[in-house]
């Protein structure tokens, strides 16, 4: 089951909608085949497990373990299920069950109808925790909210006044680089009005290989001029707003809130409606204050470089929580998690 999650984790960013799912079939206390599931429309892990087995004349005598329940229901692909079956394969490993309402207990309910001895819950915790955003998205019908910023020695996250519009950089090259690997890995991306204003960001991930995540914006009265660079169209763009002069382009669309209500849930509740299962917040104080008050963050990771800015606009304030902590040469990363 462990190298279920590591196969796994090979699809980290690119699985969306899907959850990321790894598979070993073992014969005789050997590994005979494996795989993961790469993208969404393609084959699951299962299928490419199977197709992996060269002498597919042992999965009749074989054991499949796989780190979430068996699909059995038709999507882009048909049921891993129906594979298993037709395969006569005797024994199913599962590490845990699929929240997800076409799946949830049918995949495990399925197999044993068809004589297949399944065991499941084996290192239950290690593979929800591999599909946390999968599974926050469908039990908690919201995103997986990880919020991140990085502060002074002295705490601080921004100098009071700029010179130029590009950020202040607190934190090292090797810390950056690894802000922008984290874009890769989660579906959207999201900053405040200020942010945009002050440092005109690309939100894209230029410094590592991967996909670009859905960039989100608040823009309550449209201040942010159509030459910024979040206006590119290089990626798609949702930009929430309360202005009715709002006309969508190419790749931007326009979705209106209530900025006097909870701004955090409706962001969640559309980011839901979009089928976003993930979201990075790298806005300013106001922007990740929003989120923190309103309790509505699953992690948070919070750098902290090696410089003093002397004065500045304060860090976010979050409440006491389990953490651990991480060095890049010099900065100090640590990541604390929101536990209900």
């Amino acid at each position: 089951m462990s190298r279920c999650i590591a196969l796994a984790k090979n699809g980290l960013g690119t699985t969306y909608s899907n959850p990321m799912v790894g598979s070993v079939i073992v014969y005789d206390g050997k590994i005979i085949g494996e795989g993961w599931h790469k993208k969404a429309g393609e084959p699951h892990a299962e299928v490419n497990a199977v197709n992996s087995v060269q002498d597919k004349s042992l999965l009749s005598k074989a054991t499949i373990y796989v780190s979430l329940e068996p699909c059995s229901h038709f999507g882009k692909t048909p049921p891993c299920c129906d594979l298993i079956i037709k395969n006569k394969i005797p024994n199913v490993v599962v590490g845990t069950v699929d929240p997800f309402s076409e799946v949830s207990g049918n995949g495990i309910k399925k197999l044993i109808e068809a004589g297949i001895h399944v065991t499941v819950g084996i290192l239950e915790e290690e593979c929800n925790e591999l599909n946390k955003r999968f599974f926050t998205f469908h039990q908690k019908k919201r995103p997986y909210i990880i919020l991140k910023w990085a502060q002074s020695q002295d705490d601080f996250i921004a100098p009071l006044e700029k010179l130029e519009k590009k950020p202040v950089w607190i934190t090292n090259t090797y810390s950056r680089q690894l802000v922008h690997k984290w874009r890769t890995e989660e579906q959207a991306i999201l900053v405040g009005t200020q942010t945009v204003l002050d440092d005109n960001p690309k939100l894209n991930a230029r410094d590592w290989y991967g996909n670009n995540p859905v960039r989100l914006v608040l823009d309550q009265n449209s201040r942010i001029p159509k030459g910024n660079a979040v206006f590119d169209n290089q990626a798609r763009t949702i930009v929430f707003t309360n202005s009715q002069n709002t006309i969508p382009e190419e790749n931007t669309t326009f979705e209106r809130i209530d900025f006097k209500q909870n701004i955090a849930s409706q962001i969640a509740d559309s980011l839901y409606k979009n089928n976003i299962q993930s979201v990075i917040i790298e806005g300013g104080l106001r922007t990740l204050q929003t989120f923190i008050d309103a309790d509505l963050w699953d992690e948070a990771r919070v750098f902290r470089g090696n410089i003093n800015l002397g004065k500045g606009i304060q860090a976010p304030l979050l409440p006491k929580t389990n953490s651990e902590k991480h060095l890049i040469e010099r900065d100090e990363l640590t990541i604390l998690r929101n536990h209900d």
